[in-house]
């Protein structure tokens, strides 16, 4: 691997990908997007690897868009907007979709699209301190994408509470309401990663390729129409007056004025 935002490393048939931007909390912006794509493609046709462990480097996990990304937003172009979306939904489609067991070993902060990449993966391992939340609407914007994930995972009421209120979560929680698989001591977080990384290594490779390949095609009908939905969300929303008065306000650290 060689990316800029990203560093990976393997430990026998278990590949780890480390969100690498460790001085902003490893946000996403589309350089990082696209990055992660290409890894998780090329990690998928490597027949040695048997299972992918998704980290972030430093004290967070991800800490959602860069900050960079969100003070252009509002003002893209349609076509622009399209392909911000389309792009973060390859992303997710793509993490869904690995034909291997993927792992999100989380420390600190997950939250908005970093929430959904912990999410979306088959276990997610989590610090006492890790916290977690799908905070869109507090900057006026719509958490459309991932809800199509978090939906079936934890239930529409469940999904209504975390989308709703963009409240924040911690780890305990997080694990109750079945985001996270198991809550780990931080010292103890990366070998109990590779623990179970090892354990699914040790089972039949097409068996797991053929269990993840149905478990996705149960779904597609749903995915399908609720990808295509999003999309459409994801793009109107920001062109409302409601999201470049979240904006300012998240940059400008104040209380947003919401308009009647």
């Amino acid at each position: 691997m060689n990316y800029t935002t990203l560093r990976g490393y393997e430990r026998g048939p278990v590949r780890t990908i480390v969100l690498n931007r460790p001085e902003c909390r490893n946000a996403m912006n589309p350089a990082m997007q696209e990055e992660l794509i290409a890894a998780l493609e090329e990690t998928a046709r490597q027949g040695s690897v048997r299972v992918l462990v998704l980290a972030g480097a430093g004290s967070a996990f991800c800490s959602g868009l860069d900050l960079a990304v969100l003070r252009g937003m509002h003002e893209q172009a349609e076509s622009e907007r399209r392909t911000d979306a389309e792009r973060i939904a390859t992303l997710f489609r793509t993490l869904y979709e690995m034909p291997i067991p993927t792992i999100a070993a989380v420390r600190g902060a997950a939250m908005a699209g970093g929430a959904g990449l912990a999410a979306i993966c088959d276990f997610t391992l989590a610090t006492p301190e890790a916290r977690f939340g799908f905070t869109e609407a507090r900057i006026g914007f719509v958490p459309a994408l991932v809800s199509a994930y978090l939906t079936p995972q934890i239930g529409e009421r469940r999904s209504r509470d975390l989308l709703l209120t963009a409240r924040i979560l911690d780890a305990a929680e997080a694990h109750a309401m079945g985001l996270v698989n198991e809550v780990v001591a931080d010292g103890e977080l990366d070998a109990r990663v590779q623990a179970l990384a090892e354990k699914l290594a040790a089972n039949s490779p097409q068996s797991l390729h053929a269990t993840k390949r149905l478990m996705a095609e149960q779904n597609r009908a749903w995915l399908e129409t609720a990808a295509a939905l999003a999309l459409e969300a994801n793009a109107r929303a920001r062109e409302t007056e409601d999201f470049a008065e979240g904006i300012a306000a998240f940059l400008e650290k104040r209380k947003p004025n919401w308009k009647a």
